[in-house]
């Protein structure tokens, strides 16, 4: 109805542009947007006022300009000019019936987009380091990055789903000793754990997994591992550098082969974990991308090759950088150490050029909040490549408190002390985790509030949605109970009966859907849908407690029906991109 009402605008600027009234080369972003309050119409527009400059007259005499040259529509029932020169639109009452109707007709397509009809877009988000289960920090990035996908799907774009696997550089290599140390514990030797290993159960049982398939094959004495090591943390030393020592000792006494087998355990342990966990949260991918392939396929060489050419790279202290300053980054940013290893910032300018190359009109990152700083250096990596740093929209997500009654719980997979997103799913389900997750802006601090989650009342935003969806399903399950028939032909015929505030207030609700889905997707903001099917609710529940249904008037009865049928179908479809269930009965 909105864009119908737009063309009629659009035709009549036209109209004044053609006949002198405007000048030729008048241009006007029509901005229309639904009123507050009924007795100013249904849609205004503020065009008059907008085009008052360029055409050196009134803005009212633009706006009575521009209602005379409107082209007659069945849709609208008059057009009244308010205050300077706002054009209020009525619509006619079969019009304003329409979105019932459209919701009954296209079921789970409405408000939705032809599929395609946007742009080719690349999302990639979570990429947790596959050092440890997901937590319920990560979790919020997985409900945001899920629901944004299905929403930008819902809008007509083309949505690759993509996970990025930091399956190299230094974190993997400290697992991967971890894993090996708890190893020997359990075969026997007397081990000092490190400060800076990784400590949670997780690691003890794949070390388990090791000992049941590799036997004591990979045992070597303790002394000949922590012998001569820098000394840690707790002894005085520096942990980094000892757990560095660490790595250095397991890679050596295991050789390179039996080194990999024991990182190739820990990796894919862990990002088979990854893979459940998230499948159960109800996010999939289209691709799990390597970060290993990147120096395997030569694309780090070659990304660093095209900074090179271009001279954007130089050496110092024996070291590459590049120089990220001179494109707004607080520094220059080393690339390629002293001792010839790549940083983990070139595989990831490799991995964005890959990213456009691959022919996406945009893509999408979506990154913890403590990456904001890592923003202006890939986007300056892109553009003295020569690409279009553009094309990467950034969007960060701050990581949710989980609090347990007043207690705050832990989120460190270094310590091992954290609720893991499984966890968070067996206590409140994924319905409750995923809308939880989605009620507020990402960059904003969230407090996820475990007993709210798990109540069942109005205060529960995620329950008192399904419930408006589960009482509109019981209501024609009554209708069966009672042995009486819903006539939806004879309820579309009597639409025009539905004239009650709670009425009127549905139907506007169910036309706001399709503008919600475009402009959520635009913005990038899947809370806006949250908040429109909370109000979405409110308005089912108002008119579900105020007035019956199930009346003895058959053509007033179906065309109620008719209206909550519509009502469900978009609650329905709306919870569906969020990932959210629509049950039946609760």
């Amino acid at each position: 109805m909105k864009d119908q009402i737009h063309d009629l605008l659009q035709g009549a600027v036209q109209q004044l542009t053609r006949d002198g009234t405007l000048p030729a080369d008048t241009q006007v972003a029509i901005q229309l947007d639904r009123t507050k309050d009924k007795a100013h119409g249904d849609f205004a527009a503020n065009t008059a006022l907008m085009l008052a400059k360029p055409a050196r007259r009134k803005p009212r005499e633009i706006a009575e300009a521009l209602v005379a040259a409107l082209p007659q529509s069945d849709i609208v029932e008059r057009v009244e000019i308010a205050g300077p020169g706002f054009i209020n639109f009525f619509l006619s009452a079969d019009a304003a019936f329409q979105p019932v109707r459209d919701a009954l007709d296209r079921g789970e397509d409405y408000g939705h987009a032809e599929p395609g009809s946007g742009r080719k877009l690349l999302v990639e988000f979570v990429s947790a380091n596959p050092t440890g289960p997901l937590h319920v920090g990560h979790g919020r990035g997985a409900a945001f990055g899920g629901a944004l996908c299905n929403l930008l799907d819902a809008a007509g774009h083309s949505v690759h789903r993509e996970y990025y696997v930091n399956d190299a550089g230094r974190q993997m290599d400290i697992l991967a000793t971890s894993v090996w140390l708890r190893y020997l514990e359990a075969n026997g030797e007397a081990i000092r754990f490190p400060d800076n290993g990784y400590r949670g159960d997780y690691v003890r049982e794949i070390a388990e997994s090791l000992t049941s398939s590799e036997g004591d094959r990979l045992r070597h004495p303790a002394v000949t591992v922590m012998s001569n090591l820098p000394p840690d943390a707790s002894d005085g030393g520096d942990k980094e550098k000892h757990i560095d020592a660490l790595v250095g000792r397991c890679r050596t006494l295991l050789g390179e082969s039996d080194y990999q087998l024991v990182f190739d355990r820990a990796l894919n342990t862990v990002l088979d974990d990854i893979r459940d966990d998230l499948a159960g949260f109800g996010v999939t991918y289209d691709e799990w991308f390597s970060e290993r392939s990147l120096t395997s396929n030569g694309a780090v060489d070659q990304g660093l090759q095209r900074l090179q050419e271009r001279g954007e790279l130089y050496e110092q202290d024996g070291a590459i950088w590049f120089r990220s300053s001179a494109y707004g980054d607080e520094k220059d940013r080393v690339v390629r150490r002293d001792n010839g290893a790549i940083t983990y910032f070139a595989s990831d300018i490799a991995y964005h050029l890959n990213k456009l190359d691959r022919g996406f009109d945009q893509i999408i990152d979506i990154w913890g909040a403590d990456h904001h700083g890592y923003v202006p250096r890939v986007k300056a990596a892109l553009t003295a490549s020569g690409a279009d740093a553009d094309k990467l929209d950034v969007r960060l997500v701050q990581f949710a408190i989980l609090y347990r009654g007043s207690e705050r719980m832990q989120m460190s997979t270094r310590s091992g002390q954290f609720v893991t997103l499984r966890e968070l799913r067996d206590e409140v389900g994924t319905d409750a985790a995923r809308f939880f997750y989605v009620m507020r802006k990402p960059e904003q601090h969230l407090d996820f509030d475990l007993e709210l989650a798990k109540s069942r009342s109005a205060d529960n935003p995620v329950y008192y949605v399904q419930y408006a969806h589960a009482r509109i399903c019981s209501v024609f399950r009554q209708l069966t109970e009672k042995g009486l028939h819903y006539d939806e032909a004879q309820g579309r015929a009597n639409l025009k009966r539905l004239d009650n505030d709670h009425e009127q207030a549905l139907v506007t609700a169910i036309g706001q859907y399709p503008e919600l889905i475009s402009n959520a997707a635009l913005a990038r903001e899947p809370h806006q849908l949250a908040h429109y099917l909370r109000d979405l609710a409110n308005a089912v529940h108002t008119y579900y407690n105020a007035h019956q249904f199930i009346v003895d008037d058959a053509p007033l009865r179906d065309a109620r029906l008719c209206l909550v049928a519509s009502a469900r179908q978009v609650l329905r479809n709306g919870l569906g991109v969020l990932g959210v269930g629509a049950p039946e009965a609760m």
